[in-house]
C-alpha cells in the first residue's frame, strides 16, 4: 500500500518522493547542506521546486558542491560558464546572487559562529509547527534580516520555504505519513 504524503509532493518522481520523505522538514544543523538549500531556494523564485530538484546534480557539480568560500570568489568567467550550462537555471541575476550571498553567508558564520546558530536563534532552537502557510512573522522577520545583511533573493516566501526544507518549520500536511510525527516533536507556535 502506498504512503500518503503531503499533496504537494509528485509521487511518480522519485527524487521529489525520496526529498520529501528523507529531507524535508528533518531538523538540518549542517551549514554546507544550509547554503546548498538557500542557493536553490533562490533559484527556485518563479519556477517550481520539482524543476530545482530535477537539476539539482547539475547544481551542485556547476557550484563546485556549494563550497560557500568557493562561490563567493566566483568571478565573471565562472559566471559566464555557469550562463552557458544547459543542465542548470541560467540566470544572471540569481547567479550572482547567490555569489554574493556567499559572503553574506561567510560574515553570519564569523559572526554568530556558524550559519546554524543564527538560522535557529530565530525560534530559540525549537521547531515551529504550521500549515497551509505560504509566508510568516517568521520568515518576514529572518528575510528582512538577510536583506539588510546584504543578501539577494531571500523574500519572505522564498525564506519560508527554506526553512521548511531545514525543519525550522515543520508543515507535513493533516494525512501525510509523516505528519504524526509532529506530535512527537517540542514544536514551537509563533
Amino acid at each position: 500500500m502506498e504512503r500518503k504524503r503531503c499533496s504537494w509532493c509528485n509521487i511518480n518522481n522519485p527524487l521529489y518522493v525520496r526529498y520529501h520523505d528523507e529531507e524535508w522538514g528533518i531538523p538540518l544543523r549542517d551549514d554546507g547542506r544550509m547554503f546548498e538549500l538557500l542557493v536553490l531556494e533562490s533559484f527556485q523564485a518563479g519556477l517550481s521546486w520539482e524543476c530545482i530538484l530535477n537539476k539539482r546534480e547539475a547544481f551542485r557539480m556547476a557550484f563546485d558542491d556549494f563550497a560557500v568560500a568557493e562561490v563567493a570568489c566566483y568571478d565573471e568567467a565562472k559566471i559566464k560558464s555557469l550562463l552557458a550550462n544547459p543542465r542548470i537555471v541560467r540566470n544572471r541575476r540569481k547567479i550572482e546572487a547567490a555569489i554574493a550571498n556567499a559572503g553574506v553567508f561567510m560574515a553570519i558564520q564569523r559572526e554568530f559562529g556558524s550559519f546554524d546558530r543564527y538560522i535557529w536563534q530565530w525560534t530559540s532552537y525549537q521547531t515551529v509547527c504550521e500549515q497551509g502557510l505560504a509566508s510568516s512573522h517568521l520568515s518576514d522577520e529572518v528575510s528582512g534580516d538577510l536583506k539588510r545583511r546584504g543578501m539577494k533573493f531571500v523574500g519572505t516566501k522564498i525564506i519560508y520555504s527554506f526553512l521548511q526544507a531545514i525543519g525550522v518549520i515543520y508543515s507535513h500536511e493533516e494525512g501525510c505519513y509523516l505528519a504524526r510525527l509532529a506530535g512527537g516533536q517540542a514544536c514551537l507556535h509563533f
